[in-house]
């Protein structure tokens, strides 16, 4: 079996690639290195059954090509992260919305099963926690560019859906929660890999808003190993999966057990949400995923613990920065 890996050479693409390869799989991987780098694949350039090309997802005749040469799409192509989205909505959305309407359109043709990745922010501001797949949607405000990202991967999953209601594509949804573990960078507000990076050098970590927002953190790798086995599942397609873990933290205790693992003497400081974002900034008070239909669908499996997960963004931190265990 062959993939196509849209954004593989991004945080969660690399270790889709990796993951694949190492089952047995042949992985074709388009980047156009806009938020992914050459970096994160390095590794498997010379690895057999392995290939890479550059270019965006945006370019229709591309897709189609390289479509063609697989046999499952995962559309992971995105952009992502909170700053990136507040501070270039409309690339936001022409990215999110026209990439994966080019590659629905490709897959339709040629025939080819799809996962399509989407995010926890379509839930919005629900407060009925743990979200469920079945749940209602709630967004805020357009006048927000904060709620662009949901809604356009939101608008992703009723497309998908669309396309596979009525041209019998075989299409599989991910949602994911907040999924973290090496090669993730911090430069778009990525929480986690931040806050190692401002305790391994001693500077202040920094929370923004009161920090009692909770969020649940899940191991990249556990991520990528729920998509194998979406994959792998007949039963998975046409249906919209919760990909995260369900312990919970709040950013106060992530930033707590952060600055003790590194062994840091760094101040925890806490800054306005004005400060950080563009007034009028929204954020959601906890965010935790019922994960019990993915459980039934492909089975359960020891998962990494936050403890584990920090660990090992620390480790791969200190070996970028140079700082000694």
């Amino acid at each position: 079996m062959k993939a196509l890996i849209t954004g593989g050479a991004g945080f969660i693409g690399s270790h889709m690639a990796e993951r694949l390869l190492d089952g047995g799989w042949q992985v074709l991987v388009l980047d156009d290195l806009s938020t992914g780098s050459i970096t994160n694949i390095e590794h498997l350039i010379k690895r057999p059954g392995f290939d890479y090309r550059i270019g965006s997802v945006r370019d229709a005749s591309l897709v189609d090509e390289l479509v063609d040469r697989c046999d499952v799409t995962i559309h992971l192509a995105a952009a992502v992260g909170v700053r990136l989205i507040i501070e270039r909505p409309v690339h936001t959305i022409e990215t999110n919305v026209h990439g994966t309407e080019i590659v629905l359109n490709a897959v339709a043709r040629k025939g080819r099963k799809v996962v399509i990745a989407s995010t926890s922010e379509v839930y919005g501001k629900s407060v009925h926690v743990p979200f469920r797949e079945d749940a209602d949607l709630v967004l805020g405000a357009t006048v927000h560019s904060r709620w662009a990202y949901a809604c356009s991967k939101a608008l992703d999953e009723w497309l998908a859906l669309a396309y596979a209601r009525e041209k019998d594509v075989s299409v599989i949804i991910t949602r994911f929660f907040n999924t973290v573990g090496p090669r993730q960078t911090g430069r778009y507000g990525m929480v986690l890999p931040t806050f190692a990076v401002q305790a391994l050098e001693r500077k202040p970590i920094k929370v923004f808003g009161t920090g009692e927002q909770s969020r649940c953190f899940a191991h990249v790798r556990d991520a990528v190993e729920s998509v194998a086995r979406l994959l792998e599942t007949p039963e998975a397609v046409g249906q919209v999966f919760n990909v995260g873990s369900n312990e919970e933290v709040t950013i106060n205790q992530l930033a707590e057990r952060v600055r003790a693992a590194a062994g840091s003497d760094s101040s925890i400081e806490h800054v306005p949400y004005t400060e950080a974002y563009a007034a009028g900034f929204e954020d959601m008070p906890r965010r935790v995923p019922d994960i019990s239909k993915l459980e039934r669908t492909i089975g359960t499996w020891p998962r990494s613990a936050l403890d584990r997960i920090i660990e090992d963004v620390l480790e791969e931190k200190r070996t970028r920065l140079g700082v000694p265990a």
